[in-house]
C-alpha cells in the first residue's frame, strides 16, 4: 500500500474544532476492499473507537479515506488494512510517530526562508515538527527551508535552473519558523507543525495565484501541492515578504496583490476565515535613488492591510538587529518568532491571547508653552503597559520642505509619544509625520511586552 496524501511518518495532523483529527488520506493498494484503520498510543494501547474502524474503500487500486477522531497529542501509530468481505487482510501499511495539533504554512521570501546566522541556543522539541522541502516530516530544526533538497521545480528554476547549493551548516539558515512553532506550543499546549514554502528574493507577482495551473513550477502551485499532500487542512499562514516589491513598478500594486493572494489561499484551502499574520519589512542598507520612497510605501501598505483583509495582523520588526544588509539576525529571529506567535494567538483565541500588535490611533498638535513651537502628540492602541525605550526615544521624523531634521526630542507618556519639533504650529501644514522613515532608521520604542511600534507614514499633520 502506498500513501499519496494525508498520512506520513512523523507528521502533524491538523486538529478540528473538537480537538481531533479530520484527515483526508489518499493512496493506492494492490488489493480492492474495505480500508480499515487501527490507532494505538504509546505503549500499544488501542484508542477507543479506533480499532479496525472502516475509513474508506479501495476501488480499482485507489482510495480516498477520512481518518477522523484521533485526539490532540500523540505520538500515535496508525495501521491501515485492506480487507475483503470475509475479513481476510489483503494489504497493509503502518504509519508511525503521528501527532495531532496545529499546522502552519510558512511563506514569503528570504527572511522567512531563513538567512540569519544560526543561533545555537534554541532547543528543538519532539512535538514541534516540520515538513521539509524534500517532502518528509521530522523534528523541526534549522534550516527548515533547504532549497538544495526541494522537490518542486520552481525552487530550481528560481535558482537559475540549477539546484541550489546547501547552506553551510552553521550559518545562513535561521528563520522565524522554528521559534514561532516552539512558542505556539507553549501558548496552546498542543503539537505544532510547519510546512516550508518560502523562497528568497521572490515578489508578489511570482506568488500570484494565477500561476497555480503551473503546479510545482510556480510558488503558489507548489504551496498548494504541499498543503494538499498533508491532508488539506492548516491552522493559518505566517508570512514575510515585500522587499522585492519595493520598487516603482510593483509598490503601487502591492495591496491589491496581497488581497488577491489571501483571498485565493482562503478559497483554495476551503477556509474563509483562515488567520494570516505577516511581518512588516524591516530595514535595508546600500540601496539608493528613490528606493526609500518605495520601501516606506510597502511598510505603510503592510501596516494598513488589516483594515482591508479580515483576520490579518501585521507584526513590526523595525527595532530588531540585522546580520547583513537586509536580513534579520539569527538571534533576533527568536524575538520575531515570539511576536508572530502572540499575534497569531490573538487571532485564534481573542483576548486570551493578549493584545494584538501596536497600532497608530491618533495624531494631534499642540503648542509647547515653554518654547512656542509645535508638539505632535502621537497616540497608540494595543499597548501592553506603557511605551518605553532603551535610552533616548528615537525613530520619529517630521518631513517637509526643510527635510526631516525637525524633531528636537521625544517624550513617552503612557500610550502616547510627544514629539517636540523646532517648527511653529503654523508651518506644520507642509509636513508629514513618520516613524521609521527612510531605508535604515534607528527605532527603539517598544511597549512593556517588548513589541515595537509600527513603521508608519506619511501621516499629514496640521490640517
Amino acid at each position: 500500500m502506498d500513501i499519496i496524501t494525508g498520512l506520513f511518518d512523523h507528521m502533524v495532523l491538523q486538529r478540528n474544532a473538537k480537538d481531533t483529527s479530520d484527515a483526508a488520506v489518499s493512496g493506492t493498494s494492490k488489493a480492492n476492499g474495505s480500508l480499515l484503520a487501527t490507532v494505538t498510543a504509546k505503549g500499544g494501547k488501542v484508542l477507543k473507537g479506533l480499532s479496525e474502524v472502516r475509513i474508506g474503500t479501495v476501488r480499482e487500486g485507489v482510495f480516498t479515506a477520512f481518518l477522523k477522531g484521533i485526539p490532540v497529542g500523540g505520538p500515535y501509530t496508525v495501521a491501515l488494512f485492506v480487507a475483503d468481505t470475509g475479513g481476510a487482510i489483503l494489504d497493509r501499511r503502518t504509519v508511525k510517530d503521528v501527532l495531532v495539533g496545529d499546522v502552519w504554512i510558512l511563506g514569503g521570501q528570504s527572511n522567512m526562508q531563513g538567512i540569519g546566522d544560526r543561533f545555537t541556543g534554541i532547543k528543538c522539541s519532539n512535538d514541534v515538527r516540520a515538513f521539509f522541502m524534500d517532502d518528509h516530516w521530522g523534528v523541526a530544526k534549522d534550516p527548515i527551508h533547504d532549497l538544495s533538497i526541494a522537490v518542486d521545480q520552481v525552487h530550481v528554476d528560481l535558482c537559475g535552473g540549477v539546484r541550489c547549493v546547501r547552506a553551510k551548516p552553521v550559518r545562513y539558515c535561521a528563520g522565524p519558523g522554528l521559534p514561532f512553532a516552539l512558542r505556539m506550543k507553549e501558548l496552546l499546549g498542543v503539537p505544532q507543525g510547519v510546512i516550508a514554502c518560502a523562497h528568497g528574493g521572490t515578489s508578489m507577482s511570482q506568488w500570484s495565484p494565477a500561476l497555480e495551473k503551473l503546479g510545482g513550477k510556480s510558488l503558489y502551485g507548489a504551496m498548494l501541492r504541499r498543503f494538499s499532500k498533508n491532508g488539506g487542512k492548516v491552522a493559518g499562514i505566517v508570512w514575510y515578504q515585500g522587499c522585492s516589491d519595493a520598487n516603482a513598478a510593483a509598490a503601487p500594486l502591492f495591496t491589491r496583490r496581497m488581497k488577491e493572494f489571501v483571498a485565493a489561499c482562503r478559497k483554495d484551502f476551503n477556509a474563509p476565515s483562515l488567520p494570516f499574520v505577516q511581518v512588516q519589512i524591516s530595514r535595508v542598507l546600500g540601496w539608493d535613488g528613490d528606493a526609500a520612497k518605495h520601501w516606506n510605501s510597502i511598510q505603510e501598505q503592510q501596516r494598513l492591510l488589516p483594515a482591508v483583509i479580515s483576520r490579518c495582523l501585521t507584526v513590526p520588526v523595525i527595532d530588531l538587529s540585522l546580520d547583513d544588509a537586509i536580513h534579520v539576525s539569527g538571534h533576533a529571529m527568536l524575538e520575531l518568532g515570539r511576536r508572530l506567535a502572540q499575534a497569531m494567538d490573538t487571532l485564534i483565541r481573542g483576548k486570551i491571547g493578549g493584545k494584538t500588535p501596536i497600532e497608530l490611533k491618533k495624531v494631534s498638535v499642540e503648542t509647547d508653552s515653554d518654547h512656542g513651537t509645535a508638539n505632535v502628540i502621537v497616540e497608540f492602541e494595543n499597548v501592553a503597559g506603557k511605551l518605553c525605550s532603551g535610552g533616548r526615544p528615537y525613530g520619529f521624523a517630521l518631513v517637509g520642505p526643510l527635510g526631516n531634521a525637525n524633531v528636537i526630542d521625544v517624550g513617552l507618556d503612557g500610550k502616547r509619544a510627544v514629539v517636540r519639533s523646532r517648527l511653529p504650529v503654523g508651518q506644520l501644514n507642509d509636513y508629514s509625520l513618520h516613524y521609521g522613515f527612510n531605508l535604515d532608521p534607528y527605532c527603539n520604542i517598544t511597549d512593556g511586552d517588548g513589541r515595537s511600534l509600527p513603521v508608519f507614514g506619511p501621516v499629514l499633520i496640521g490640517r
